[in-house]
């Protein structure tokens, strides 16, 4: 059994938590850590059945939370922190002496733009010390990614073509919120778009490429949008097989026109704009009067579906599969107090870490999740509360 620390207390954070204390097995000692110390107590306050301690920590401050590390000396760091705070964290493990796992890639704060090459250039120095970084632990990416391995693993000789497909047709009652963190879903949401193709990247207007795809298991038909995703990278580059790599997400009527009308009124700008003298970026003080997505479970109805659609040759011949997962909100909610969205991302990120602290997936240096067997990893993840369809060489149009 292990001790581990987890550096974040959003609605992510409280999944994480829960699962973790489910599974004493495994994790002996839980440290909840976060700036916002009231967050921490309150999810620790939900659970009995394990003691989780709880800290305060600006993850931004290496010092700080390095000396936090030192205190504790976790086995495992698990990073659901904003994005922003990615490389300070793994700059702290490195000094402590402790792995890291986390859900998203990093992204600077000042500039609407996240990719893996900032934290792949830490390969060398996790080696250096004997330690492991595992990258993109969440639903997408992490289990997209695991899907994709599987499917090469197991259904293809060599697979050529992935769509990722992402649907929330759930409801939260709201006229406009955000499934998790506002600030860093609405500047992913904004982005242009980037499909793999040709051995290169296309770029497009973000979100104008739509299609119409049909859910399985009652989800139904649904639109699609088009949007670059941080997976598509790091799985065209570890398996060179792929020529064509696409992510797919769907979204309400209602949610876009909002979108449109906040962009068009500049407030999902990042840049500092001046407010009765003082220096306010807009997008932040959105992220403050939208809904706290952490909020939204008790009145989240619905499911979610992600999956991907894998196409290639098998003993000469083509062939797809469909690899997906359907999640209840309600579900979700009555089980850890969070929706299907933060339950998506926070379950593999505690099977992440049970493969790393039980030696199943454990090498120095820095990983995404396809580099390892699939097959542990999804042994772990059904039980846990995420297991997986595999509809083989069913028929999906060429989205």
């Amino acid at each position: 059994m292990s001790k581990v620390m987890i550096v974040g207390a959003g609605g992510v954070g409280r999944v994480v938590a829960h699962k973790c204390a489910q599974r004493s097995d495994i994790f002996s000692e839980i440290v909840l850590a976060s700036r916002t110390l009231e967050k921490c107590d309150a999810i620790a306050a939900e659970i009995d059945a394990v003691q989780i301690k709880t800290a305060q920590v600006d993850a931004d401050n290496v010092p700080e939370l390095t000396a936090l590390l030192n205190a504790e000396q976790p086995k495992l760091v698990i990073n659901v922190a904003l994005p922003y705070q990615d490389l300070t964290i793994m700059d702290a493990c490195l000094e402590a002496g402790v792995d890291y796992l986390d859900t998203a890639n990093y992204e600077p704060k000042d500039t609407a733009k996240f990719e893996y090459k900032w934290q792949w250039d830490y390969q060398q120095r996790f080696k250096e010390k004997g330690l492991m970084a595992l990258l993109g632990s969440g639903f997408d990416p992490g289990m997209t990614n695991v899907y994709v391995a599987l499917a090469a693993k197991n259904y293809f000789d060599e697979v050529q073509e992935i769509d990722i497909i992402d649907a929330n047709a759930g409801d939260h009652g709201q006229a406009f919120a955000t499934n998790f963190n506002p600030e860093i879903n609405i500047r992913e949401v904004t982005a242009a778009c980037r499909h793999w193709e040709n051995e290169d990247w296309v770029e497009t207007e973000a979100l104008k490429t739509r299609r119409f795809f049909e859910f399985p298991q009652g989800v139904g038909m649904m639109k699609i949008y088009r949007m670059y995703h941080e997976e598509m990278e790091s799985l065209v580059k570890h398996i060179p097989t792929i020529k064509r790599a696409q992510f797919w997400m769907t979204f309400s009527d209602n949610y876009l026109k909002h979108l449109e009308v906040l962009q068009n009124i500049g407030m999902t700008r990042i840049d500092e704009v001046e407010f009765q003298g003082q220096k306010i970026v807009p997008l932040q003080f959105l992220k403050a009067v939208l809904p706290d997505p952490g909020d939204l479970g008790a009145t989240t109805k619905g499911k979610t579906c992600i999956g991907v659609v894998a196409k290639g040759l098998k003993d000469g011949k083509e062939k797809q599969v469909y690899i997906y997962n359907i999640c209840d909100h309600e579900q979700c909610y009555a089980e850890v107090n969070s929706q299907a969205v933060s339950y998506t991302t926070g379950v593999p990120a505690v099977v992440g870490a049970i493969m790393m602290l039980t030696g199943k997936w454990h090498k120095a240096g820095v990983w995404n999740m396809e580099q390892f067997d699939p097959e542990p990893f999804l042994e772990e993840v059904g039980p846990m509360g995420l297991p997986h369809v595999v509809i083989d060489n069913g028929y999906w149009p060429r989205l």
